[in-house]
């Protein structure tokens, strides 16, 4: 199947439109953009039974040589729910290329989408509290699974110290795989600091052990999983947790900080497992020599 595409003459349109329409038919280039599949479904029974074609509109992404990423889109038109991985040669005899509604639609819809998110991050970082929630949340009713969205509308409530809300957001992020990627780490890490400090210690458990399901090796993980069993008072749980970020990561100076804490308050009397560190100028340790809490991940 052919991608190559050429647009009838058209006055003349925004260089992003025109961005957007190139990623999605260059031949040459990486397949992304709005590709459809149809099935046929049977209605009825006997003579009065009859045949439709559906049409299936999904947001494709080459994330390999051989492999694309695909999402269907949502009644608003933008890539929502779950992604998965098509064949590229399946993908060439199943998926149609759609660059008229990716251009049309869906591009603008996603560009608007993101702006909005955006509008909501500049008001909670400069205190606008309710503003930042009316942004986050004309962005959900887009997407409901967007995980930014979620994430500043989660953070956003519990600045309110709502924690009630702020729970409901919790139980929709910790069922996303989306919410531990990456790409949204700094937010990952910041709700989960907030979880704890408003006392919402199960849900930072939770949310933690869920991270630690699908990312085994990340040391700031284990981390801030032995930091909520200290708050929550589960001081061998946290022993262990930290065991394991020391066992990834030997030279964390966070743990070492951590471990000393653990030391001084006679909770451990082992010498620090990891690698030995450089001693500090007094200046530097002062901060944190007679801290009354263990250093964050």
């Amino acid at each position: 199947m052919d991608f190559s595409y050429v647009p009838p003459k058209k006055s003349a349109r925004p260089k992003s439109a025109d961005k957007a329409e190139k990623a999605q038919t260059g031949r040459d280039e990486a397949i992304a953009g709005v590709f459809s599949t149809q099935s046929v479904a049977r209605m009825g029974t006997g003579a009065s039974q009859r045949r439709t074609i559906q049409k299936t509109y999904w947001f494709a992404k080459q994330t390999g040589p051989k492999i694309i990423e695909v999402q269907p889109l949502n009644r608003s038109s933008v890539p929502a729910g779950p992604k998965r991985e098509v064949p590229l040669d399946e993908f060439l005899e199943k998926f149609a290329p759609e660059p008229e509604f990716y251009v049309s639609t869906v591009y603008p819809k996603m560009q608007e989408l993101q702006k909005t998110v955006v509008r909501g991050e500049k008001h909670r970082a400069h205190g606008e509290l309710y503003a930042a929630e009316f942004e986050f949340g004309h962005a959900l009713k887009v997407d409901e699974e967007n995980v930014r969205a979620n994430f500043g509308l989660g953070l956003t409530y519990m600045d309110r110290g709502e924690k009630n809300k702020a729970n409901d957001i919790f139980e929709r992020l910790v069922k996303l795989d989306a919410t531990f990627d990456t790409q949204h780490k700094h937010l990952f890490n910041d709700f989960g600091i907030s979880l704890r400090k408003n006392q919402m210690y199960d849900q930072a458990l939770a949310y933690y052990r869920r991270a630690v399901e699908l990312t085994q090796d990340d040391e700031n993980l284990w981390m801030n999983l032995a930091r909520a069993c200290y708050e929550k008072g589960d001081i061998a749980q946290c022993v262990e947790h930290l065991r394991k970020a020391i066992e990834i990561n030997p030279s964390l100076d966070e743990a070492r900080q951590f471990w000393d804490f653990l030391v001084r308050k006679e909770h451990v009397r082992d010498a620090y497992p990891g690698k030995a560190q450089p001693k500090r100028p007094a200046s530097e340790n002062s901060d944190r020599a007679d801290a009354d809490t263990p250093p964050e991940a």
